[in-house]
């Protein structure tokens, strides 16, 4: 038999409803109550299973039982829980836009991108190519716009600051990881309180976008990579390892993480997930780490 933990991460408030789903996950394990990590909030049960898969069975079948409830049920192992490395995609994850959407509406040409984006973080499209096509459609687009896109536009994922700051306090290295764009990721990055940032450089040439980048287009292996990068650096192990996004070229690096965290995210990427939150803010990766809110560090 293997320790593991189950979460229970519910929307904001939504108290009752928090309160109901431990009511009845108590019931469904055994468990004579929950440890509260944030009441009416999050709060988790100690189970011993026979391996991840009967851990997981557990979790369905109470996901099934709660319906509809707006509450995100998550399994995880006991062992190991808090993180040394922090490893986020940007766009929907730590951000709420996608900024080459945001760039095209300056072209009036939104929902002609949108599309394609949609279709590339579903998995439908490669992501190379679908950035190349979005990009030619780009071209012209002067780099002011990029500032006017950032300062009107671009707003943090709610918890982001919190999670970011409260993992540095306990020591974790932070790397913002996209395939969009450094113009983006730099200043989200200071924004947000991330150690690093990577991602792709804008082709400029006139103080216009040519519709390109300068060298390879930073994708799917290349975030898998940053992960292999940073745990080899700082000698981890690789269940000492957090990986969070939404599309489909997130699934690399979290497949490597220890812990691979699906959030507000396409189906592909959610069915392939260690977890995945719905329902919580960012503050949520802190609850599967076994924090409470009153370990969380006060974001800068």
């Amino acid at each position: 038999m293997a320790a593991f933990v189950l979460v229970l991460i519910g929307s904001a408030g939504e108290s009752a409803a928090v309160d109901a789903a431990a009511r009845m996950s108590a019931g469904e394990i055994g468990a004579a109550g929950p440890l509260w990590l944030s009441q009416g909030e999050a709060c988790e049960f100690a189970f011993d299973a026979s391996g991840l898969p009967a851990a997981r069975a557990v979790r369905n079948r109470i996901a099934a039982r709660l319906g509809e409830l707006p509450i995100d049920v998550c399994v995880v192992p006991a062992a190991g829980r808090r993180k040394g490395l922090l490893i986020a995609d940007m766009d929907s994850t730590i951000i709420q836009q996608e900024c080459i959407d945001e760039m095209a509406d300056m072209l009036g040409l939104k929902p002609r991108i949108a599309a394609i984006t949609e279709r590339a973080m579903r998995g439908d499209l490669p992501f190379e190519a679908a950035l190349r096509e979005r990009l030619a459609l780009l071209a012209g687009l002067e780099v002011s716009a990029l500032q006017r896109v950032f300062d009107e536009r671009v707003t943090l994922m709610p918890g982001a600051r919190t999670l970011v700051a409260t993992m540095r306090a306990s020591g974790a290295f932070t790397a913002l990881v996209s395939g969009g764009f450094s113009f983006f990721t730099s200043r989200v990055a200071a924004t947000a309180g991330f150690d690093v940032n990577r991602a792709n450089e804008l082709e400029i040439v006139d103080g216009r976008l040519t519709g390109g980048v300068v060298g390879p287009i930073l994708g799917r292996e290349a975030k898998l990579e940053a992960l292999l990068q940073y745990r080899g650096a700082r000698g981890l192990a690789e269940d000492a390892t957090l990986a969070v996004g939404d599309g489909a070229n997130d699934l690399a690096m979290m497949g490597a993480a220890g812990l691979g965290v699906a959030y507000r995210a396409k189906p592909v990427v959610a069915a392939g997930a260690d977890a995945g939150i719905t329902h919580g803010d960012l503050t949520a990766l802190l609850f599967l780490q076994g924090y409470g809110r009153a370990d969380f560090a006060a974001a800068g």
